[in-house]
């Protein structure tokens, strides 16, 4: 899309991306930060039997996981395609480098993530084709045939937001190349269950169910919904209704199981007037009920699945909330492992369950908090804790240092973690603390006091946390007429006031204000949605098995969003597509949707951001999946509404937008994020890239906030957890300077760097392989530089960074140049150029060519830096502070470094003498040699071997006596450098400036120094001269010139 753009006070000309693609982005791409412990929806399973330590997990947002190590080491390995929603995974296990996976969830609740069909692959993962049934959206279960695996079943599910003839059952003959529908009942029904007898492959048994979900209302149940029957591959079907034995009236779900020990035995677990557990004996012909007790599950539309142990026809799993077992085929069940009040819990709401066919006592589940590994048939659970699909619905930060990352997930409540950590190894899971429970939301810390803030969860439960103590109290807003039902969206409205940070805004169908954090609320709006009565049945919601828990509350606000630039001015949007703006704290209130050209009427709208470059103007995010309209729509408006551009549509993305951010610094610079990914813009909207796969996986991205302080975007991602692109500056420069690319070398302005102090991790210091690590910040200065690659260049030539203070070269910094053409990172560690030291002798001369030796530690201040290659050069700065939660001042960190400079001083006249020394024992080891073919006498050889005595002892003067003894050993005795290592040490970590302490070890390094000077001096004017006296004669080394050393 080209467009010319009036946005703000800047007059935007649509941009060409040119050279710029994110594939370009090589070294500058988001970090995962976790958290993997409170992980996400796992919804499908597989294991290669013949090598169990292979297994493939599915979830429901964040694409399929690969272990090869029994569950502890995990990789994702869907990354690149396009959608990352899993509702199935099957192995070939005759040749188990060939896996499918079906694509879109298969347990169709509010927040559910659609898919596209059938993916393949031949090589365990590591690439996968497309194999059809693109349209189906939704796939439960894929059934392979073992004795021809060509042949392969699809049960689909199909979209609950829509109508679609897509769905059924399916069935391939020729390996995914082409498809049969099999199955189907009408376009509201699908396949909900599909198994196959294990000794009969043409012998299958469905679940067909009709369900229907608006964003208002479901239904589960319908004329479509059976069990079916085939014993011919599926060419001819049989249903069994209730004259076989099966409940009479309509049915919605069913979840079906054969016992692998006794295929003869199969159950059923059926949604119906009343639910029932029901069992056949015969193979599917007759059936009885068993058991229609709560304890055979619940929420069926939810989850509705059966398990039986292979070994033990009578010994049934329900996966449900919670995981009960039978031992007596289904008449009684009790709970397998408890989810609350325990120590050892396993999370609830389970949706995958594997057991392995020929040992029942290895299971492994999978919940809405992730994945577990059983081995002593549930007994015992290890809970596989990286794995972060974490399902984000929001993204939030404050202003600590390391600045800290908030958000509320899917059923995993809400949490705070560090963006960064000054710690060695990664973020790790015991870094995030959870705030407040439920289902996690918005999240709106005090930026004043990060301890402190608000969070809700579903139904409008807003709170007032304390993240340190848990000190938690509910703020829900309640309206002064008590006949005034409130309706809270299940991802409810929230957001503080810029200009007065005790003031709160809450939304239910109206505006709630607070003016003291939540204690005491106000109504500032009339209903700001259509308040329609069709669409307020929440509490019959669910078809024949009620589930009112308030995920279909409709006809509420969404969005409340002040303006940072205007007092008193707010804008609200609604779930039914509605648009207000105030701009007199609510007095009164201007509709402007009928303004928004081309949006679906009824659309759900999750954001509006108001601009922070002008007054009245904001972008819209929309979204119309939930009514089966997957096109993106976001918009923009510079006058209050008045009217409103269009800047995403089908022509821009590939899916429907889900969030956008406009950076603060750069107004040209965008990003969006939709249900498969994220995209840029660094021409002010015109046109979109998405991020490539490489940096960036396939996810849906629900929320994007770009950090106030550090030039970071922080992306929530619904299905793999919180990510931080750390610094944009690069894009920033190139929103406002696209031609730099033009350039051979283009060096960017980077961050604060900070001397920060750092710290061992938490908890255990070496975790292994199962401990999850989030990739941490890399430490010290981070330069970000784009590099032109040429066919020509020179592969001698090194890239080169030199860092000034005030015009004076403080180090450089060398690397080999980049093969190919991109953006880069480049770290120092904030420490000047190190200066020489005395090392141990070597015969020959060798030159140290490591590209970054440490010196001292930098000053604080702004640093000019500069990047060559060959003729090429690009300029940028760098600002260096002290970290800012430690008592330091510029005063001490001077005395400081007055006193390294001091002790490096030492350092380098030690180098000098040493190296004087050392040049003099080669030139006595070649007269030595030389001697070996010489008629000399022995006088002189005596003399070589004195001298050289002489001069080791004086080595070991400044270095110690070299010790070439076997095993750990100690020179008791302290040489010239470790009087300056020790004293060096001290120095470092004096916050307050030098004590009496340092300047007592000074002292006595400057003496030992003085001393070791002394004795050198007085052997070349001395023991050298008669040397050189007594072999002037001889052959031997080109002499040097000796100096005499002394401190200053």
């Amino acid at each position: 899309m080209n467009r010319a753009i009036q946005f703000g006070a800047l007059l935007v000309t649509s941009l060409c991306f040119g050279q710029f693609s994110t594939a370009l982005m090589n070294e500058m791409k988001p970090r995962n930060i976790g958290p993997g412990g409170m992980s996400g929806r796992i919804t499908a399973i597989d294991v290669v039997l013949q090598n169990p330590n292979i297994i493939y997990a599915g979830s429901a947002s964040g694409g399929l996981w690969k272990s090869t190590s029994g569950g502890i080491r995990w990789a994702p390995i869907f990354e690149d395609q396009i959608t990352a929603s899993i509702g199935a995974v099957a192995i070939q296990q005759s040749n188990p480098d060939v896996v499918w996976v079906g694509t879109g969830e298969g347990n169709p609740r509010n927040s559910l993530n659609g898919g596209y069909g059938i993916f393949k692959s031949l090589d365990g993962g590591k690439s996968w084709q497309k194999s059809g049934l693109e349209k189906t959206r939704h796939i439960h279960r894929i059934i392979i045939d073992p004795q021809n695996p060509n042949t392969v079943y699809v049960a689909a599910i199909g979209s609950p937001w829509g109508e679609h003839r897509e769905r059924g059952v399916y069935k391939t003959v020729d390996g995914g190349k082409s498809w049969k529908k099999i199955l189907y009942a009408n376009p509201k029904t699908g396949a909900a269950d599909l198994v196959m007898d294990p000794n009969n492959p043409n012998k299958l048994i469905a679940a067909l169910w009709e369900h229907k979900r608006d964003p208002w209302f479901f239904k589960s149940g319908g004329k479509g919904s059976g069990l079916f029957i085939t014993y011919d591959g599926g060419d001819n079907w049989k249903q069994i209704t209730h004259k076989e034995g099966l409940p009479e009236g309509e049915l919605g779900r069913i979840g079906i199981a054969i016992a692998p020990s006794d295929p003869n035995r199969v159950y059923a677990l059926i949604e119906a007037k009343k639910n029932g557990f029901y069992r056949s004996d015969d193979g599917g012909h007759q059936w009885k009920l068993v058991n229609e007790e709560e304890e055979i599950g619940n929420r069926p539309f939810y989850y509705s699945d059966i398990r039986v142990d292979p070994q033990n026809e009578n010994r049934i799993y329900s996966i449900f909330t919670y995981v009960n077992v039978s031992e007596d085929g289904g008449k009684s069940f009790e709970e397998l492992m408890p989810a609350y009040y325990v120590d050892n819990g396993v999370h609830p709401d389970h949706h995958a369950w594997w057991i392995h066919p020929e040992d029942g006592s290895f299971m492994i589940n999978g919940n809405d908090g992730g994945l577990n590994i059983t081995r002593d048939r549930g007994k015992n659970w290890r809970f596989v804790d990286n794995i972060p699909v974490g399902q984000f619905y929001h993204i939030n930060v404050d202003m600590d240092y390391p600045y800290n990352v908030y958000g509320g997930m899917q059923d995993n409540g809400s949490w705070k973690g560090p963006a960064y950590v000054w710690r060695d190894q990664g973020i790790r899971n015991a870094y995030w603390q959870e705030i407040l429970f439920g289902d996690g939301f918005d999240v709106v810390p005090n930026l004043a006091n990060s301890r402190f803030g608000f969070g809700m969860s579903q139904q409008g439960s807003v709170s007032r946390y304390d993240a340190e103590t848990g000190d938690n109290y509910s703020i829900k807003p309640t309206h002064p007429d008590p006949e005034v039902r409130l309706r809270f969206n299940w991802n409810a409205a929230i957001a503080k006031d810029p200009f007065k940070s005790s003031t709160l805004y809450f939304g239910s169908q109206f505006v709630h204000k607070s003016k003291d954090e939540g204690l005491t609320w106000e109504v500032i709006s009339p209903d700001l949605t259509t308040n329609d009565k069709n669409k307020q049945r929440q509490s019959d919601s669910g078809g024949l098995t009620l589930d009112a828990t308030g995920a279909e509350n409709h006809c509420t606000l969404l969005v409340i969003e002040p303006s940072p630039l205007e007092k008193n001015m707010l804008w609200t949007a609604s779930d039914d597509g509605r648009v207000h703006y105030t701009q007199n704290g609510g007095s009164t209130w201007i509709e402007v949707t009928k303004n928004i050209k081309g949006l679906p009427q009824g659309s759900w709208i999750p954001q509006i951001k108001a601009s922070t470059y002008q007054k009245g103007a904001a972008l819209l995010v929309a979204n119309d999946y939930r009514r089966f309209n997957y096109t993106p729509y976001v918009y923009r408006t510079t006058n209050y509404g008045k009217s409103w551009e269009r800047i995403v549509d089908a022509k821009d993305v590939s899916s429907y937008a889900l969030s956008i951010v406009q950076d603060p610094v750069a107004p040209n610079l965008f990003f969006l994020g939709t249900d498969d990914g994220l995209y840029v813009s660094i021409d002010g909207a015109a046109s979109w890239e998405k991020m490539d796969s490489k940096l960036f996986p396939t996810v849906s991205t629900k929320d994007l906030v770009i950090h106030p302080r550090e030039p970071d975007l922080i992306i929530g991602t619904f299905g793999r957890a919180a990510w931080v692109l750390d610094d944009i500056e690069p894009l920033r420069q190139l929103a406002k300077n696209p031609n730099s690319l033009k350039q051979d070398i283009v060096l960017f302005d980077a961050p604060t760097a900070y001397h920060a102090a750092n710290q061992q991790p938490t908890g255990t210091r070496f975790g292994g392989d199962a401990l999850y690590n989030g990739e941490n910040r890399p430490e010290g200065g981070r330069f970000t530089f784009y590099y032109k690659a040429k066919k020509s260049m020179d592969q001698k030539q090194r890239l080169k960074l030199a860092l000034y203070k005030d015009e004076v070269l403080v180090k450089t910094l060398e690397r080999k140049a980049p093969d190919t053409t991109g953006f880069y990172r480049w770290t120092w560690d904030l420490t000047e150029e190190a200066v020489e030291r005395p090392e141990r002798f070597k015969e020959k001369e060798e030159k140290d060519d490591d590209d970054e030796r440490s010196g001292k530690p930098a000053l604080p201040g702004t640093y000019q830096a500069t990047l060559s290659y060959g003729d090429s050069q690009s300029k940028a700065t760098i600002t260096l502070a002290l970290d800012p939660r430690i008592e330091d001042t510029e005063t001490a960190f001077n005395e400081r470094y007055q006193a390294l400079k001091s002790l490096e001083e030492m350092t380098t006249l030690a180098a000098a003498a040493v190296g004087q020394v050392q040049h003099s024992r080669r030139e006595v080891n070649a007269l030595k040699k030389s001697l070996k073919d010489s008629t000399e006498t022995e006088e002189i050889s005596s003399l070589a071997s004195k001298t050289l005595t002489s001069l080791i002892a004086l080595e070991a003067l400044f270095i110690g006596k070299e010790d070439k003894r076997q095993g750990i050993v100690r020179n008791p005795t302290p040489h010239v450098m470790t009087r300056i290592s020790r004293a060096s040490s001290y120095v470092r970590t004096r916050p307050a400036g030098l004590t009496e302490t340092e300047q007592q070890l000074i002292r006595k390094t400057e003496q030992q120094l003085d001393a070791a000077l002394d004795s050198i001096n007085a052997f070349y004017k001395e023991q050298w001269e008669i040397y050189r006296t007594q072999t002037a004669a001889l052959p031997k080394q080109k002499e040097k010139v000796l100096l005499t050393f002394k401190r200053d």
